[in-house]
């Protein structure tokens, strides 16, 4: 098929790279220019395992380009939406600018029978006022949702072998001819055994963000008990452990730590409220507010631990933060509790020596005011504590007795809970994990 993705950020450049991987002709389209000059010389905008790889691959074969003009994406038979929603400044809502955008341009270039496919996360309902806007611009073109479900560091294998595919369509014959499409699209997945769930537009779109809200409150309410673990003295991982063999709950996003950030899920949870309370239902989702202040109070634990480790004050102190971004086997920064907990720290006086193997870029432009190294054992030079915020491999690896040479004091914050507290004790640290005695 010919496939369009309007978009070329995370999701978009992820999502044309790996159609074009299935044998699709693709056209990503976006206006940075910038951007579009680097994905054409299949070079990554941002760090992502395996996308390099896709991206030359396609383009290599002749079955991935990248444009501004969208009149090159005109034959397209599908035309995915990826463009961002990112919260509205000043509210909890999300942005629709884009996606809105992003529609009206499609359907000044469809052809007669084509389809429209978002793929961005948006609040409910927001499909159904897409539908009305096409119905004026280009009735003889179709909407679905097919929202994604990617992690970031296995982007690329969420999109090639996904878990679940969802489709959101209208209802009647056009509805069918739609699944159809995607059925086309995604016909490797399919024939792999990748179960697939037809949905009305409203019910696809409440699925993604539903499931971020699950996933977040999971992760917030084991950093919930973990504050009561603290001060009981009871292991909240061994906890975590119990309780996780129940097949009702499961282990998974029950490690206690310093919370979530990223892109996802703290701005999907606050647009969820947002658009509750739209519908009149905001109390069907206060909880959720929770969630956030459970989630942002998880970071202020971390520079409380760092208090008190050194004495009552981390004034004039030297701090190697282990990690800025959000998560490991990723370079993205937004809302990363890492970078939080190392710009507390720097406002409360402490020289700040922050390294991540691939996020350092990006956060010297959030924070140029930190000190960054690239070496990790530059980083640990002197250092009075350690805080091991990303769970990078080579942090999770680290030789408790090499690194005590290095630093100046014994001081270790694993706000991960990633390491061996025996074995860091037994090599001479002071250690302290998240709800661990």
């Amino acid at each position: 098929m010919i496939v369009s993705v309007f978009g070329c950020g995370y999701l978009g450049a992820v999502h044309a790279a790996a159609m074009a991987d299935l044998g699709h002709t693709v056209i990503g389209v976006d206006i940075d220019e910038s951007k579009i000059e680097a994905l054409s010389a299949g070079a990554a905008t941002f760090f992502e395992p395996g996308l390099p790889d896709l991206l030359k691959s396609g383009i290599e074969r002749g079955r991935l380009v990248f444009t501004t003009d969208i009149r090159e994406a005109a034959d397209a038979d599908v035309h995915f939406i990826a463009v961002g929603t990112p919260q509205t400044p000043g509210s909890y809502a999300a942005d629709l600018s884009y996606v809105r955008a992003a529609l009206t341009a499609i359907a000044g270039i469809a052809k007669p029978g084509s389809l429209i496919v978002g793929k961005s996360t948006v609040p409910v309902g927001t499909a159904a006022e897409l539908v009305e806007m096409l119905e004026d611009r280009a009735p003889d073109v179709s909407l679905a949702w097919n929202p994604e479900f990617l992690r970031e560091g296995f982007a690329v294998k969420d999109t090639l072998e996904p878990d679940r595919l969802v489709y959101g369509v209208v209802a009647g014959d056009r509805g069918v001819r739609d699944a159809a499409a995607l059925d086309a699209v995604y016909a490797d997945a399919l024939a792999a055994g990748t179960p697939r769930i037809i949905t009305d537009l409203a019910t696809a779109e409440l699925v993604k963000v539903s499931a971020n809200a699950f996933l977040a409150t999971k992760i917030s309410f084991i950093n919930a008990v973990s504050e009561i673990a603290e001060v009981a003295g009871a292991d909240i991982t061994a906890l975590a452990d119990a309780i996780g063999h129940d097949a009702r709950i499961g282990r998974k996003f029950l490690n206690a730590g310093v919370g979530f950030g990223g892109g996802c899920l703290p701005k999907d949870i606050r647009a969820f409220t947002a658009r509750a309370e739209e519908l009149g239902r905001g109390s069907s989702l206060a909880f959720l507010h929770e969630v956030d202040v459970i989630n942002q109070r998880q970071r202020q634990r971390v520079v409380e631990h760092a208090v008190r480790l050194l004495g009552g004050s981390v004034n004039d102190r030297r701090i190697a933060i282990l990690g800025v971004s959000f998560k490991p086997n990723s370079d993205d920064v937004r809302d990363s509790p890492a970078l939080d907990v190392a710009v507390q720290l720097k406002g409360l006086g402490a020289h700040v020596i922050a390294t991540d193997p691939e996020g350092i870029e990006n956060a010297c432009r959030r924070h140029p005011q930190l000190t960054y190294e690239p070496s990790v054992n530059d980083a640990l030079v002197d250092a009075d504590l350690v805080v091991l915020v990303t769970e990078w491999d080579e942090y999770r690896n680290l030789d408790p007795v090499e690194t005590l040479k290095i630093t100046r004091m014994n001081n270790i914050i694993d706000a991960r809970n990633v390491l061996d507290p025996a074995n860091w004790r037994e090599k001479g640290w002071t250690y302290v994990g998240i709800g661990r005695p």
